[in-house]
């Protein structure tokens, strides 16, 4: 009987072990410099569906390339140019056209969000040498791809106020490469690489940088 409870004892505090050695990672991961991260990344309160900043705002310009590439498939017909612009100024900035496809929280928003709450994460602690070398990658990327959607909505007011469907058009050639650029980047130095630095880093880019942070540190997303 004394064996047999021995046994049973001894079961029952070597299953205690596994929870023991988990805990140090649960601690570890909820540091102030990993709930910055998780909010750029992961999860945002505000966002549509609590969903990270960077994947709002990949979202969102997704939404807005959508509808510069609807806009462009009648470039004889100003009307139908024109009708998509509110549009891609809505999934851009929301605050600038109150209505329409987008989901209200808009790219610029998002994405200065996300490169906030990364650079908050370099200076918090349980920072670490990872953190600090691509949150600046993250950052750039995604303050570039801001830059992109500002000339966005610029142009797609532009277009909006055109006076013939030629000159809508010429614009929103541009246009069209703007929205990509927010998602991609844009090969600014033509050496056939897009990184990113300032003036070539989009969302991609900030995503690339950012899924490298959560490698290192171990978060899952």
């Amino acid at each position: 009987m004394r064996l047999a409870h021995y046994a049973t004892s001894l079961l029952a505090s070597c299953a205690i072990i596994p929870l023991l050695l988990v805990a140090p990672t649960e601690a570890q991961q909820s540091t102030p410099a990993h709930a910055h991260i998780r909010h750029a990344a992961d999860e945002f309160r505000g966002t549509p569906e609590g969903a990270g900043l960077l994947t709002t705002a990949n979202a969102e310009a997704e939404i807005a390339h959508q509808h510069a590439t609807l806009a462009g498939r009648d470039p004889l017909s100003l009307e139908g140019m024109q009708r998509h612009m509110p549009h891609v100024i809505h999934a851009i900035d929301p605050t600038k056209v109150e209505g329409g496809p987008g989901l209200g929280y808009g790219v610029i928003k998002a994405a200065n969000g996300a490169a906030r709450h990364t650079e908050l994460a370099a200076k918090s602690e349980g920072s670490s040498d990872a953190i600090e070398a691509h949150a600046v990658h993250v950052a750039t990327a995604a303050r570039s791809a801001v830059n992109h959607a500002d000339k966005a909505v610029e142009l797609a007011e532009n277009i909006q106020n055109a006076e013939s469907a030629e000159v809508a058009a010429e614009m929103l050639i541009e246009l069209t490469k703007l929205t990509d650029a927010i998602l991609n980047g844009i090969d600014a130095d033509g050496d056939g690489r897009i990184g990113w630095q300032d003036g070539e880093g989009g969302l991609t880019q900030a995503e690339t940088h950012m899924g490298l942070i959560k490698r290192a540190e171990g978060i899952g997303g």
